[in-house]
Protein backbone atom coordinates (compact mmCIF):
# COMPACT_ATOMS: atom_id res chain seq x y z
CA UNK A 1 0.00 0.00 0.00
CA UNK A 2 1.63 3.24 -0.83
CA UNK A 3 1.07 6.54 1.69
CA UNK A 4 -1.49 8.00 -0.40
CA UNK A 5 -3.65 4.97 -0.29
CA UNK A 6 -2.70 5.10 3.72
CA UNK A 7 -3.74 8.32 4.16
CA UNK A 8 -7.33 7.75 2.57
CA UNK A 9 -7.93 4.89 4.35
CA UNK A 10 -7.32 6.71 7.32
CA UNK A 11 -9.16 9.28 6.11
CA UNK A 12 -12.23 7.24 6.10
CA UNK A 13 -12.05 5.70 9.48
CA UNK A 14 -10.52 2.19 8.13
CA UNK A 15 -7.03 2.92 10.26
CA UNK A 16 -6.73 3.90 13.60
CA UNK A 17 -3.18 3.80 14.54
CA UNK A 18 -2.74 4.41 18.13
CA UNK A 19 0.88 3.49 17.93
CA UNK A 20 1.25 6.26 15.76
CA UNK A 21 -1.59 8.77 16.77
CA UNK A 22 -3.55 8.57 13.77
CA UNK A 23 -7.59 8.83 14.08
CA UNK A 24 -9.83 10.28 11.82
CA UNK A 25 -13.79 10.54 12.48
CA UNK A 26 -16.26 12.57 10.25
CA UNK A 27 -18.53 12.53 7.35
CA UNK A 28 -16.21 11.31 4.51
CA UNK A 29 -18.72 10.61 1.57
CA UNK A 30 -16.60 8.76 -1.38
CA UNK A 31 -17.00 10.12 -4.65
CA UNK A 32 4.37 35.14 -14.91
CA UNK A 33 5.71 36.70 -17.31
CA UNK A 34 9.07 38.12 -16.05
CA UNK A 35 8.34 41.99 -16.36
CA UNK A 36 11.88 44.49 -16.13
CA UNK A 37 10.94 46.50 -13.45
CA UNK A 38 9.67 45.52 -9.54
CA UNK A 39 6.52 47.00 -7.89
CA UNK A 40 5.68 48.59 -4.87
CA UNK A 41 5.24 45.78 -1.97
CA UNK A 42 1.69 46.73 -1.49
CA UNK A 43 0.82 45.77 -5.39
CA UNK A 44 3.25 43.44 -5.73
CA UNK A 45 1.55 40.21 -5.12
CA UNK A 46 -1.24 41.34 -7.31
CA UNK A 47 0.84 42.51 -10.43
CA UNK A 48 1.65 38.80 -10.73
CA UNK A 49 5.40 38.61 -10.74
CA UNK A 50 5.83 35.55 -12.70
CA UNK A 51 2.07 34.83 -13.46
CA UNK A 52 1.11 33.27 -17.28
CA UNK A 53 -2.54 34.33 -18.21
CA UNK A 54 -4.65 31.26 -18.04
CA UNK A 55 -4.11 29.27 -21.65
CA UNK A 56 -0.58 32.24 -22.51
CA UNK A 57 1.73 30.59 -24.73
CA UNK A 58 4.88 31.87 -23.05
CA UNK A 59 4.42 28.71 -20.60
CA UNK A 60 5.46 26.33 -23.19
CA UNK A 61 4.83 22.78 -22.96
CA UNK A 62 7.40 20.53 -22.23
CA UNK A 63 8.26 18.95 -26.34
CA UNK A 64 8.15 15.21 -24.13
CA UNK A 65 4.51 15.98 -23.32
CA UNK A 66 1.33 15.17 -25.58
CA UNK A 67 -2.07 16.20 -25.05
CA UNK A 68 -4.47 14.73 -23.79
CA UNK A 69 -2.30 12.38 -21.59
CA UNK A 70 -3.54 8.95 -22.27
CA UNK A 71 -5.26 7.47 -19.30
CA UNK A 72 -3.14 4.70 -19.25
CA UNK A 73 -0.31 7.43 -18.27
CA UNK A 74 -1.97 7.98 -15.12
CA UNK A 75 -1.76 6.11 -11.94
CA UNK A 76 -4.78 5.60 -9.61
CA UNK A 77 -3.34 5.85 -6.37
CA UNK A 78 -6.72 6.21 -4.21
CA UNK A 79 -10.13 7.18 -5.10
CA UNK A 80 -11.59 10.82 -5.98
CA UNK A 81 -11.76 13.13 -2.76
CA UNK A 82 -10.30 10.40 -0.65
CA UNK A 83 -7.67 12.83 0.27
CA UNK A 84 -10.21 15.53 1.18
CA UNK A 85 -9.10 19.39 -0.74
CA UNK A 86 -10.34 22.44 1.71
CA UNK A 87 -12.90 24.41 0.22
CA UNK A 88 -13.90 26.85 3.17
CA UNK A 89 -10.61 27.78 4.92
CA UNK A 90 -10.44 29.41 8.06
CA UNK A 91 -7.43 31.32 9.55
CA UNK A 92 -6.10 32.96 12.66
CA UNK A 93 -2.65 34.76 14.24
CA UNK A 94 -1.90 31.28 15.30
CA UNK A 95 -2.74 27.56 16.44
CA UNK A 96 -2.64 28.69 20.04
CA UNK A 97 -5.90 27.11 22.11
CA UNK A 98 -6.61 25.16 19.53
CA UNK A 99 -8.38 21.86 19.88
CA UNK A 100 -9.56 19.15 17.99
CA UNK A 101 -11.53 15.95 19.59
CA UNK A 102 -10.52 12.66 18.28
CA UNK A 103 -11.95 9.21 18.98
CA UNK A 104 -8.61 8.95 21.18
CA UNK A 105 -9.56 12.60 23.21
CA UNK A 106 -9.11 16.06 22.68
CA UNK A 107 -5.88 16.72 20.49
CA UNK A 108 -4.49 20.47 20.71
CA UNK A 109 -2.33 20.47 17.67
CA UNK A 110 1.02 22.71 17.88
CA UNK A 111 2.66 25.18 15.14
CA UNK A 112 6.60 25.46 15.45
CA UNK A 113 8.71 27.66 14.62
CA UNK A 114 10.22 25.76 12.57
CA UNK A 115 7.28 23.71 10.30
CA UNK A 116 7.68 24.66 6.71
CA UNK A 117 4.70 26.90 5.53
CA UNK A 118 3.47 27.98 2.08
CA UNK A 119 3.06 31.67 1.94
CA UNK A 120 1.08 33.42 -0.67
CA UNK A 121 0.75 37.68 -0.47
CA UNK A 122 -2.44 38.96 -2.47
CA UNK A 123 -3.76 42.20 -2.23
CA UNK A 124 -2.15 43.33 0.84
CA UNK A 125 -2.67 39.81 2.50
CA UNK A 126 -0.28 37.13 3.49
CA UNK A 127 -1.22 34.03 4.63
CA UNK A 128 0.27 30.90 5.26
CA UNK A 129 -0.92 27.11 4.59
CA UNK A 130 1.61 24.54 6.60
CA UNK A 131 2.54 21.91 5.33
CA UNK A 132 1.34 19.76 8.92
CA UNK A 133 -2.26 20.49 6.57
CA UNK A 134 -1.28 20.37 3.49
CA UNK A 135 0.42 16.98 3.66
CA UNK A 136 -2.82 15.64 4.19
CA UNK A 137 -5.25 17.42 2.27
CA UNK A 138 -3.30 18.85 -0.76
CA UNK A 139 -5.51 21.16 -2.08
CA UNK A 140 -7.18 24.33 -0.36
CA UNK A 141 -9.58 26.52 -2.47
CA UNK A 142 -9.56 30.54 -0.89
CA UNK A 143 -10.21 33.82 -1.66
CA UNK A 144 -8.12 36.76 -1.48
CA UNK A 145 -11.08 39.42 -1.54
CA UNK A 146 -12.35 39.18 -5.44
CA UNK A 147 -9.57 36.82 -6.21
CA UNK A 148 -10.34 33.19 -6.44
CA UNK A 149 -6.84 31.08 -5.70
CA UNK A 150 -6.00 26.86 -5.27
CA UNK A 151 -3.12 26.42 -3.50
CA UNK A 152 -1.54 22.76 -3.91
CA UNK A 153 1.25 21.01 -2.30
CA UNK A 154 2.47 17.23 -3.66
CA UNK A 155 3.93 15.60 -0.70
CA UNK A 156 5.99 12.96 -2.83
CA UNK A 157 7.43 15.63 -5.14
CA UNK A 158 7.52 17.89 -1.69
CA UNK A 159 5.75 20.85 -4.88
CA UNK A 160 4.07 23.56 -4.17
CA UNK A 161 1.75 25.23 -6.85
CA UNK A 162 -0.33 28.35 -6.33
CA UNK A 163 -2.97 29.65 -9.05
CA UNK A 164 -5.73 31.49 -9.68
CA UNK A 165 -9.30 28.89 -10.13
CA UNK A 166 -10.58 30.14 -13.19
CA UNK A 167 -11.20 27.68 -15.43
CA UNK A 168 -13.22 28.77 -19.17
CA UNK A 169 -13.99 32.11 -17.81
CA UNK A 170 -15.83 30.48 -14.46
CA UNK A 171 -14.62 30.04 -10.74
CA UNK A 172 -13.66 26.63 -10.38
CA UNK A 173 -13.35 24.50 -6.66
CA UNK A 174 -10.33 22.00 -7.40
CA UNK A 175 -9.80 18.75 -5.64
CA UNK A 176 -7.74 15.52 -5.30
CA UNK A 177 -8.52 13.35 -8.31
CA UNK A 178 -6.75 10.46 -7.03
CA UNK A 179 -4.37 9.66 -10.05
CA UNK A 180 -0.94 10.62 -10.05
CA UNK A 181 1.13 11.67 -13.19
CA UNK A 182 5.31 11.35 -13.03
CA UNK A 183 4.57 11.01 -9.44
CA UNK A 184 2.69 14.51 -9.16
CA UNK A 185 -0.75 15.62 -7.61
CA UNK A 186 -3.67 15.43 -10.50
CA UNK A 187 -6.36 17.97 -9.77
CA UNK A 188 -9.79 18.26 -10.84
CA UNK A 189 -12.08 21.06 -11.54
CA UNK A 190 -15.29 20.94 -10.40
CA UNK A 191 -16.45 22.81 -13.42
CA UNK A 192 -15.94 20.50 -16.44
CA UNK A 193 -14.52 17.67 -14.71
CA UNK A 194 -11.11 18.05 -16.45
CA UNK A 195 -7.60 16.62 -14.93
CA UNK A 196 -5.43 18.91 -14.13
CA UNK A 197 -1.26 18.38 -13.80
CA UNK A 198 0.12 20.23 -10.85
CA UNK A 199 3.55 20.90 -12.13
CA UNK A 200 2.16 21.70 -15.45
CA UNK A 201 -0.67 23.97 -14.26
CA UNK A 202 -2.53 22.88 -16.94
CA UNK A 203 -5.37 20.74 -18.28
CA UNK A 204 -4.03 17.63 -19.34
CA UNK A 205 -7.60 15.59 -19.88
CA UNK A 206 -11.05 16.49 -20.56
CA UNK A 207 -12.89 19.56 -22.33
CA UNK A 208 -9.96 22.11 -20.74
CA UNK A 209 -7.30 20.13 -22.24
CA UNK A 210 -4.43 22.08 -22.70
CA UNK A 211 -5.32 25.65 -20.73
CA UNK A 212 -3.05 27.10 -18.03
CA UNK A 213 -3.81 28.63 -14.80
CA UNK A 214 -2.19 31.68 -13.86
CA UNK A 215 0.49 30.92 -11.56
CA UNK A 216 0.35 33.16 -8.07
CA UNK A 217 4.00 33.79 -6.80
CA UNK A 218 4.17 31.86 -3.42
CA UNK A 219 7.65 30.45 -1.20
CA UNK A 220 8.10 27.87 1.53
CA UNK A 221 9.58 29.04 4.16
CA UNK A 222 9.82 28.05 7.88
CA UNK A 223 6.43 29.81 10.30
CA UNK A 224 8.65 31.39 12.76
CA UNK A 225 11.20 33.37 10.01
CA UNK A 226 7.95 34.68 8.01
CA UNK A 227 5.76 35.57 11.01
CA UNK A 228 8.88 37.95 12.43
CA UNK A 229 9.40 39.20 8.55
CA UNK A 230 5.83 39.59 8.31
CA UNK A 231 3.68 39.12 11.22
CA UNK A 232 0.37 40.25 10.49
CA UNK A 233 0.55 37.24 8.51
CA UNK A 234 -2.64 34.50 9.09
CA UNK A 235 -2.43 31.26 9.26
CA UNK A 236 -4.76 28.17 7.82
CA UNK A 237 -6.19 26.71 10.83
CA UNK A 238 -6.65 22.91 10.59
CA UNK A 239 -10.28 21.24 9.88
CA UNK A 240 -12.54 20.82 11.45
CA UNK A 241 -12.15 24.58 11.80
CA UNK A 242 -11.90 24.42 7.83
CA UNK A 243 -14.49 22.41 5.72
CA UNK A 244 -13.50 19.98 2.81
CA UNK A 245 -15.22 19.04 -0.22
CA UNK A 246 -16.39 15.84 1.66
CA UNK A 247 -17.97 17.69 4.40
CA UNK A 248 -16.16 17.63 8.28
CA UNK A 249 -13.19 15.66 8.66
CA UNK A 250 -10.55 15.15 11.73
CA UNK A 251 -6.92 14.13 11.77
CA UNK A 252 -3.53 14.50 14.02
CA UNK A 253 -1.66 16.95 12.46
CA UNK A 254 0.99 16.10 14.44
CA UNK A 255 1.76 12.80 13.03
CA UNK A 256 3.57 13.38 9.57
CA UNK A 257 3.50 10.06 8.02
CA UNK A 258 5.37 11.66 4.93
CA UNK A 259 8.55 11.89 7.33
CA UNK A 260 8.25 8.66 8.26
CA UNK A 261 7.91 7.56 4.35
CA UNK A 262 11.01 9.70 3.87
CA UNK A 263 13.07 7.92 6.16
CA UNK A 264 12.42 4.36 4.32
CA UNK A 265 13.31 6.09 1.63
CA UNK A 266 16.70 7.71 2.69
CA UNK A 267 18.01 4.25 3.72
CA UNK A 268 16.39 2.06 0.69
CA UNK A 269 16.96 4.91 -2.40
CA UNK A 270 15.76 1.99 -4.38
CA UNK A 271 12.31 2.00 -3.01
CA UNK A 272 11.47 5.93 -3.30
CA UNK A 273 9.31 7.55 -5.92
CA UNK A 274 10.58 9.53 -8.65
CA UNK A 275 12.87 8.29 -12.12
CA UNK A 276 15.22 10.77 -13.64
CA UNK A 277 15.42 8.17 -16.38
CA UNK A 278 18.99 7.60 -15.98
CA UNK A 279 20.05 11.10 -15.10
CA UNK A 280 22.49 11.33 -12.76
CA UNK A 281 23.04 14.82 -12.40
CA UNK A 282 21.69 15.18 -8.97
CA UNK A 283 19.69 12.82 -6.93
CA UNK A 284 16.81 12.16 -7.69
CA UNK A 285 15.39 13.99 -4.11
CA UNK A 286 17.56 16.46 -3.95
CA UNK A 287 15.66 19.51 -3.16
CA UNK A 288 16.20 21.99 -5.96
CA UNK A 289 14.24 25.65 -7.45
CA UNK A 290 13.56 26.11 -10.93
CA UNK A 291 13.68 29.24 -12.72
CA UNK A 292 12.33 29.35 -16.49
CA UNK A 293 12.24 32.14 -18.87
CA UNK A 294 10.83 31.54 -22.32
CA UNK A 295 12.29 27.60 -23.34
CA UNK A 296 15.72 27.85 -20.78
CA UNK A 297 14.74 26.17 -17.50
CA UNK A 298 17.90 26.15 -14.53
CA UNK A 299 17.56 23.73 -11.25
CA UNK A 300 19.15 25.06 -8.32
CA UNK A 301 20.20 22.75 -5.61
CA UNK A 302 19.75 23.55 -1.94
CA UNK A 303 22.85 21.54 -1.28
CA UNK A 304 24.95 23.98 -3.71
CA UNK A 305 23.63 26.94 -3.14
CA UNK A 306 23.93 26.37 0.85
CA UNK A 307 27.37 26.75 0.29
CA UNK A 308 27.64 30.34 -1.14
CA UNK A 309 25.85 33.60 0.32
CA UNK A 310 23.87 34.07 -2.27
CA UNK A 311 24.15 33.07 -6.35
CA UNK A 312 23.78 35.94 -9.07
CA UNK A 313 22.87 34.29 -12.42
CA UNK A 314 20.79 34.77 -15.65
CA UNK A 315 18.44 32.44 -17.04
CA UNK A 316 17.56 32.99 -20.64
CA UNK A 317 17.18 37.04 -20.42
CA UNK A 318 16.65 36.93 -16.86
CA UNK A 319 18.62 37.72 -14.31
CA UNK A 320 18.72 36.54 -11.07
CA UNK A 321 19.41 36.16 -7.49
CA UNK A 322 19.10 32.86 -5.37
CA UNK A 323 19.89 32.14 -1.90
CA UNK A 324 18.93 29.77 0.89
CA UNK A 325 16.85 30.31 3.38
CA UNK A 326 15.86 28.97 6.69
CA UNK A 327 14.17 25.87 6.68
CA UNK A 328 16.05 23.86 4.18
CA UNK A 329 14.51 26.01 1.52
CA UNK A 330 15.47 28.60 -1.44
CA UNK A 331 14.67 32.11 -2.49
CA UNK A 332 14.87 33.77 -6.07
CA UNK A 333 14.45 37.12 -7.61
CA UNK A 334 14.48 38.73 -10.09
CA UNK A 335 17.44 41.45 -10.03
CA UNK A 336 15.97 44.12 -12.36
CA UNK A 337 14.27 47.04 -10.17
CA UNK A 338 13.62 50.09 -12.87
CA UNK A 339 15.52 49.12 -15.77
CA UNK A 340 18.75 48.44 -13.97
CA UNK A 341 20.14 45.01 -13.24
CA UNK A 342 21.18 45.21 -9.51
CA UNK A 343 24.30 43.66 -7.86
CA UNK A 344 23.79 41.73 -4.51
CA UNK A 345 25.46 40.94 -1.28
CA UNK A 346 24.17 39.32 1.27
CA UNK A 347 24.21 40.66 4.88
CA UNK A 348 22.78 37.61 7.67
CA UNK A 349 19.14 37.23 5.79
CA UNK A 350 19.26 40.55 4.31
CA UNK A 351 20.03 40.90 0.68
CA UNK A 352 22.32 44.67 -0.20
CA UNK A 353 21.83 45.93 -3.21
CA UNK A 354 21.15 49.56 -4.76
CA UNK A 355 21.89 51.60 -1.78
CA UNK A 356 18.94 49.37 0.03
CA UNK A 357 18.63 46.35 2.29
CA UNK A 358 16.34 43.83 1.10
CA UNK A 359 14.31 41.06 3.54
CA UNK A 360 15.45 37.67 2.14
CA UNK A 361 12.13 36.43 3.03
CA UNK A 362 10.06 38.78 1.47
CA UNK A 363 12.02 40.42 -1.31
CA UNK A 364 11.27 43.57 0.10
CA UNK A 365 14.04 46.52 0.53
CA UNK A 366 13.57 47.94 4.08
CA UNK A 367 15.52 51.08 3.66
CA UNK A 368 17.50 53.18 0.94
CA UNK A 369 16.49 54.77 -2.53
CA UNK A 370 14.47 51.31 -2.97
CA UNK A 371 12.09 51.75 0.66
CA UNK A 372 8.96 49.89 -0.21
CA UNK A 373 9.35 48.28 -3.18
CA UNK A 374 9.47 44.12 -3.77
CA UNK A 375 11.29 42.47 -6.20
CA UNK A 376 9.65 40.07 -8.04
CA UNK A 377 10.03 36.27 -7.55
CA UNK A 378 11.76 34.63 -10.53
CA UNK A 379 10.10 30.72 -9.85
CA UNK A 380 6.99 30.10 -10.91
CA UNK A 381 6.75 27.31 -8.08
CA UNK A 382 8.23 26.87 -5.00
CA UNK A 383 11.09 24.24 -4.26
CA UNK A 384 10.57 20.68 -5.21
CA UNK A 385 12.36 17.44 -5.75
CA UNK A 386 14.81 16.76 -8.44
CA UNK A 387 12.71 14.32 -10.32
CA UNK A 388 9.37 16.01 -10.52
CA UNK A 389 11.19 19.55 -12.09
CA UNK A 390 13.53 17.06 -14.35
CA UNK A 391 10.16 15.47 -15.37
CA UNK A 392 8.18 18.64 -16.58
CA UNK A 393 11.42 20.15 -17.57
CA UNK A 394 13.71 17.74 -19.28
CA UNK A 395 15.95 20.22 -20.95
CA UNK A 396 16.80 21.44 -17.68
CA UNK A 397 20.34 22.88 -17.12
CA UNK A 398 21.54 22.57 -13.39
CA UNK A 399 23.96 25.65 -11.81
CA UNK A 400 27.19 24.39 -10.17
CA UNK A 401 29.34 26.82 -8.49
Amino acid sequence: MDRRAFLALAATGGVSLAGCGISAVGDIRATASSTAEATPATDAAESGGQSRGEGDSRRPIPQNVSLPVPKSDLRKSVAKDAIPAITDPAFASNWDNLEIELDSGTYRPQLGVDDLVVVVELGGKARAYPLRVLSWHEVVNDRFGDVPVVVTYCPLCQSGMVARRGVDGNTATFGVSGYLWHENLVLYDSATESLWSQLLATAIRGSETGAQLELLPSTVTTWGEWREAVPETTVLLPPPRSDTVVGEVRFNYGFDLYDQWAKVWDAYPDTAPGDTGGDTRLRPRELVLGVRDGNVARAYPETQVGWVPLVEDVVGDLSVVVASVPGYTLVAYDRRVGGTTLQFERDGNVLVGGGSRWNLQTGVAEDGPFEGVRLRRANEYAPMLWFAWLAFNPETEVWSP
